[in-house]
C-alpha cells in the first residue's frame, strides 16, 4: 500500500492491496502518527454519502484520537471499482489498519457503516478497543422492505412509489433515478420539532446528505440488491461474547429507518453494550442533538476507559 498525498480536500489517497485508491483524511491537527489511537469511521448510504458525514460526527475526538475518515470504495473521490461486497469493505477496512500501523483501534460506522462495522466486529473483533453504531439493523432482509413500507404509507413524503422500490431493492435505473429518489425522500429524514431549539434557529443538514454532490447508483445498486439479501448477522450475535469490545448504540426516538427496536435488539446480544436513545433526533442524531451526542459519547469513552474529551 502506498499515500498519495497531492489529492482533493486537504485528504490524501491510499491504495489497497487490488490497487484501489481510496481518499482518506485525519481529523486535527498532526500527520496522523502513531501518538494517539486510530478511531476508523464510516460514512454510511455507498454510493451517497462521503467522508464529510464522519468529519461532521467525529471532529470534536480529534485532540485524543488519530480520527481516520475516508470516501468507501464506490463512494465520493475514492475509486469506483467493485466488488461493492462487505468483504471487499471490510478488506479496506483492514489495510487502513494497517497502513495506519494500528494493532487496535476504535470503530464507528453510522447506518449502511453501522452495518459494514457489524459485520467487521464479528470477524474481527479481537482488534477492536471500541464499537460504535449509530443507526443499525441486524437483518437485512426485512430492514429495507420495512423502510419502504414507511415511506409509502408516510405523510410526511410524496414519492414515486416505483422510483423507492427500486431505491430499496437497489435496481436503480441510472444516477439520476438515484437522486430523483433521495430529493424526494429528504422531508421522511427530518427530525421532530425540538424544545429545546429556538424556532427561528436552523436545524443542521443532517450528516447523511452531507457533502453529496455525485451520486452512484451501481454502488447502491449493488449494496441493495446483493450485499442486503445476504446481511443478516442475528444468529452470529447469539453466539456468547462474539462481540467482546464495549458497544456505544446510538438511535434517534422517531428514526424512521432503522428504528430503536432494531438497536435495542442489537444491544441485548452484545454483552458489554449501551444503548443511547435521542428523544429529539430522527436518522441522524450528531446533527440533530450534536451537543448530547458529543457529551454522551465522550462519558461513554470515558465509562469504557477509552481516551475522551471529558
Amino acid at each position: 500500500m502506498s499515500t498519495n498525498d497531492a489529492s482533493t480536500a486537504g485528504g490524501s489517497t491510499v491504495t489497497m492491496d487490488d490497487g484501489v485508491k481510496l481518499h482518506v483524511k485525519i481529523l486535527g491537527d498532526g500527520d496522523g502518527s502513531a501518538s494517539r489511537p486510530l478511531l476508523i469511521s464510516l460514512h454510511g448510504a455507498p454510493g451517497l454519502s462521503t467522508h464529510l458525514e464522519p468529519t461532521a460526527s467525529y471532529t470534536f475526538l480529534s485532540s485524543v484520537y488519530r480520527v481516520l475518515v475516508y470516501d468507501g470504495r464506490g463512494s465520493g473521490a475514492s475509486d469506483h471499482v467493485g466488488p461493492y461486497s462487505h468483504e471487499r469493505w471490510i478488506n479496506d477496512i483492514e489495510n487502513l489498519r494497517k497502513f495506519y500501523g494500528a494493532e487496535k483501534f476504535v470503530l464507528a460506522g453510522a447506518s449502511y457503516g453501522a452495518f459494514i462495522a457489524l459485520d467487521y466486529a464479528i470477524k474481527h473483533g479481537d482488534r477492536l478497543d471500541g464499537l460504535i453504531l449509530r443507526g443499525a439493523w441486524a437483518n437485512g432482509k426485512v430492514g429495507p422492505m420495512a423502510v419502504l413500507s414507511k415511506i409509502l404509507t408516510s405523510d410526511k413524503v410524496q414519492v414515486d412509489a416505483a422510483r423507492q422500490v427500486r431505491l430499496w431493492s437497489g435496481t436503480l435505473l441510472n444516477d439520476q433515478d438515484f437522486e430523483d429518489a433521495i430529493m424526494e425522500l429528504l422531508p421522511f429524514y427530518a427530525p421532530p420539532p425540538n424544545p429545546n431549539i429556538p424556532d427561528d434557529q436552523d436545524i443542521p443538514e443532517s450528516t447523511e446528505f452531507q457533502g453529496t454532490v455525485k451520486y452512484h447508483s451501481s454502488t447502491q445498486n449493488y449494496a441493495f440488491n446483493v450485499n442486503m439479501p445476504r446481511f443478516d448477522v442475528r444468529d452470529q450475535l447469539k453466539t456468547i461474547k462474539i462481540i467482546k469490545a464495549p458497544t456505544f448504540l446510538v438511535v434517534g426516538r422517531h428514526d424512521n429507518v432503522t428504528p430503536v427496536e432494531a438497536s435495542q435488539d442489537i444491544a441485548s446480544k452484545i454483552p458489554r453494550a449501551t444503548l443511547e436513545i435521542f428523544e429529539y433526533s430522527g436518522h441522524s442524531p450528531p446533527s440533530d442533538e450534536p451537543k448530547k451526542f458529543e457529551a454522551s459519547l465522550a462519558n461513554w469513552l470515558k465509562a469504557e476507559g477509552l481516551p475522551s474529551t471529558d
